[in-house]
């Protein structure tokens, strides 16, 4: 299923040692790529540990000044934030936000006021429909232009300054059926987007993956995770297998230090050769080649049950290891040597962890490494957990019966949205709850925390609401 009305991120020295194969990401490189792609004090792209100043500690919570701010939509994603970007000649910490139904808005951080308002031109054929994204914007490492998605199946690349828009590209030819459900990724100059269905898995759709030039909007390449000997843009009904949605919310895992690609799908046929269901998938930076696979040894079972494995986006757990939850109430921890080749690997999980409370994983788990330990976090609908990596395994550290979304890492606090009502503050490490923020119910919303702000959108995509709000808490 491509989306659900339920709940719905030191190897170099162990390289130079010769103890991680060559190309394997580690939790290092992947903080380069955060490092790399993000000016030090903003928040780029869809993230689930920030390395930017949070200005937030514990003892600043309860004394938090709450805004609501009204927007012409509901955001069913998550916002980004740009310090001292130009809008309309001046200088403006700014809050950035895709809404269901692909308005792009610019919200000034200091006050609430809405800066600038991108409608797309055919905004109205859909405003209201199922048809809907659930995609997080993209800031390019210059800080002038943001990329969004919309229900039209475009990506679109628009100016900071006034919302402008620079080009416009397709990247499906069924947007009736095929939906960008995730965040948007920027790699090496480029923009990568994945694909996935609706509710109720309307045929035909196939997830894939495409490469775009960030700076023309050229469609460079697209891989398709069904019928994959064939590259390009492909008509859905052209290819006779149908599903295979990429739906985590960070669409695509990237490797800086040579840009690979990492991405899961959810139901869908598998052979092993042609067709990649219910599969995790490596792809060189280009996404013309696969350099490796993995596949449960019950895939067909998974299909059947309609339990995706890709319903989060992988993790690099670093040390070669890479964590996979899905809803079948699984965590899986992957060896990415055993994954290398473009032979099918069927089954050879190095472990199966049960989720929170067994429960389906429906957002992203968070990796954070501190003092040299690795820990995992994650939330389902009923529980939310976290496990430290010990001799290989994850094994669980502690667990609370509060549902979640995506956890998020600030400041070192883990801050998870509640999707009944609620943003929870927690010790990492100890699980003890430090507060309670309240705020209006949601989806599949997370929050950011930057620059002594906290912000979190609330609102659900299967309303098909015309408008929403975003919470702002100040110092």
């Amino acid at each position: 299923m491509a989306y659900s009305e339920g709940m719905r991120t030191n190897g170099h020295a162990a390289k130079r040692r010769g103890l991680l194969p060559t190309g394997i990401i580690t939790t290092a490189a992947l903080s380069m790529a955060l490092a790399a792609a993000q000016p030090s004090r903003s928040w780029t792209h869809f993230q689930t540990v920030s390395r930017a100043p949070a200005g937030i500690t514990a003892r600043d919570l309860n004394s938090l000044h709450r805004q609501t701010v009204k927007l012409d939509g509901t955001v069913d994603s998550s916002p980004i934030y740009l310090a001292g970007a130009e809008v309309r000649g001046a200088r403006h910490d700014v809050f950035f936000v895709t809404t269901t139904y692909g308005k792009t808005i610019a919200i000034d951080a200091a006050d609430g006021k809405v800066l600038w308002e991108y409608t797309p031109r055919q905004y109205s054929a859909w405003a209201g429909s199922y048809r809907i994204t659930n995609a997080t914007p993209l800031a390019g490492p210059q800080g002038k232009h943001i990329y969004a998605a919309a229900p039209d199946g475009r990506i679109r690349k628009l100016r900071v300054a006034d919302g402008g828009e620079v080009w416009s590209t397709a990247i499906t030819r069924l947007p009736e059926r095929e939906k960008i459900a995730s965040a948007l990724q920027y790699s090496r100059g480029h923009i990568v987007a994945v694909t996935a269905g609706y509710i109720g898995d309307q045929p035909p759709y196939q997830g894939h993956v495409a490469i775009l030039d960030a700076a023309s909007g050229k469609l460079l390449h697209v891989w398709n995770s069904l019928c994959s000997n064939r590259p390009g843009l492909l008509t859905p009904s052209a290819c006779a297998q149908t599903q295979s949605a990429i739906w985590g919310r960070s669409g695509a895992t990237i490797d800086a230090r040579n840009g690979d690609i990492f991405v899961a799908t959810g139901n869908g046929p598998w052979d092993g050769r042609d067709n990649w269901g219910d599969s995790v998938l490596w792809l060189n930076a280009s996404a013309t080649r696969m350099r490796g696979n993995y596949t449960p040894a019950n895939t067909q079972e998974l299909n059947e049950r309609d339990l995706d494995l890709g319903s989060s986006s992988p993790v690099p757990l670093g040390g070669g290891l890479l964590a996979q939850g899905g809803k079948d109430g699984y965590i899986r921890l992957l060896s990415l040597k055993a994954m290398r080749g473009t032979a099918p690997h069927r089954g050879g999980a190095l472990q199966k962890a049960a989720s929170p409370g067994g429960h389906m994983i429906f957002g992203d788990m968070t990796a954070w490494r501190q003092g040299g330990a690795t820990w995992l976090f994650a939330a389902t609908n009923g529980n939310t957990e976290a496990w430290r990596l010990t001799g290989g395994r994850l094994r669980s550290r502690w667990q609370n019966a509060h549902a979640g979304t995506t956890p998020i890492l600030a400041g070192g606090l883990l801050y998870v949205y509640d999707p009944h009502g609620g943003l929870r503050v927690l010790e990492p490490q100890t699980g003890r709850q430090v507060a309670r923020l309240a705020c209006g119910k949601g989806h599949w919303n997370s929050p950011i925390v930057i620059a002594g702000r906290i912000a979190l959108p609330t609102g659900n995509a299967n309303s098909h609401q015309t408008s929403g709000t975003l919470e702002i808490w100040r110092k």
